[in-house]
């Protein structure tokens, strides 16, 4: 067995200096604000987008999902985590659940995890056959060339963490009381498997890493330039534009006419918890 830092799974040896966080949300801001700009376009062009986030688990995929949607308009821009199969979903084209969360024009879908659970997770715990998973190969990509075909915006991005990263972002769920439900024992299975899942992303790249629509690693053991590159290289991919906006002002509030507002004590309100912290009272355990 090699050292720990050459099971990076595609991790780059080392990690340069961290960016400073005023620079990183001075930028931050910045992207956030051209992805506005790109979200106006998709809407009034009637573009189709669909991203896609994968990576091993605690690469920081929902982080950099959540910096993505973070301004944009939820009826524009989706985010679709999707849970398990019901029964019924079993006995359906493999593609099928996935087919109804497909942007309609003028939409943005963002896959946090996606169609490909069945090339990692479902593969490497035995929750789908070997047959499945070779089918999958085999049209996964015949999927996306009909998708880019029909003029879907399709981009692909995999997050990749060392090993070690990983263990530590897993650790500090564990004592994080906001972040335990993060947790899940097929995470920590993950840990003792990092081998096969590094098989089974090699195997699924070989397949899936077309021309039409080819994977784009990101390098995740540092977030924030993470997010950065990510969201960067979203924006340089799509062929945006800034989409011209009516000006806007705000009108003169009408005079008062003889409305009255009805005495408070015919509501109720929540209690002023704080104003306990202002005083120093007693804190909620």
């Amino acid at each position: 067995m090699g050292q720990k830092s050459g099971r990076s799974g595609g991790a780059a040896a080392g990690v340069s200096s961290a960016i400073p966080r005023a620079v990183y949300e001075r930028e931050l801001y910045r992207l956030q604000t051209e992805l506005v700009k790109l979200q106006e376009w998709i809407r009034q062009d009637g573009a189709r987008l669909v991203v896609v986030f994968e990576g091993r688990d605690a690469a920081g995929k929902g982080g950099t999902i959540q910096r993505v949607a973070e301004h944009l308009n939820p009826r524009v821009a989706r985010t679709v985590a999707l849970p398990r199969p019901t029964e019924r979903e079993r006995t359906q084209w493999y593609f099928q659940r996935y087919c109804a969360h497909l942007p309609a024009a003028g939409q943005i879908t963002l896959f946090d995890r996606s169609w490909y659970n069945r090339a990692g997770v479902e593969h490497v715990m035995g929750f789908c056959t070997d047959e499945e998973h070779e089918r999958f190969l085999r049209q996964c990509p015949v999927f996306e060339r009909m998708l880019v075909e029909d003029g879907i915006l399709l981009l692909k991005y995999w997050f990749s963490v060392s090993d070690a990263v990983q263990e530590q972002r897993f650790r500090r769920r564990l004592e994080d009381p906001t972040r335990r439900w993060k947790l899940s024992p097929m995470d920590l299975e993950s840990l003792t498997r990092w081998e096969a899942y590094s098989r089974a992303k090699d195997e699924m790249f070989q397949h899936t890493d077309i021309r039409e629509a080819p994977w784009h690693v990101v390098e995740s053991d540092d977030k924030r330039k993470a997010r950065l590159n990510m969201i960067a290289h979203l924006l340089a991919s799509v062929p945006y534009r800034e989409v011209p906006r009516t000006p806007l002002s705000l009108p003169e509030r009408p005079p008062a006419t003889s409305y009255q507002r009805p005495p408070r004590n015919l509501q109720s309100y929540v209690p002023d918890h704080a104003a306990t912290l202002l005083r120093g009272g007693d804190r909620p355990k």
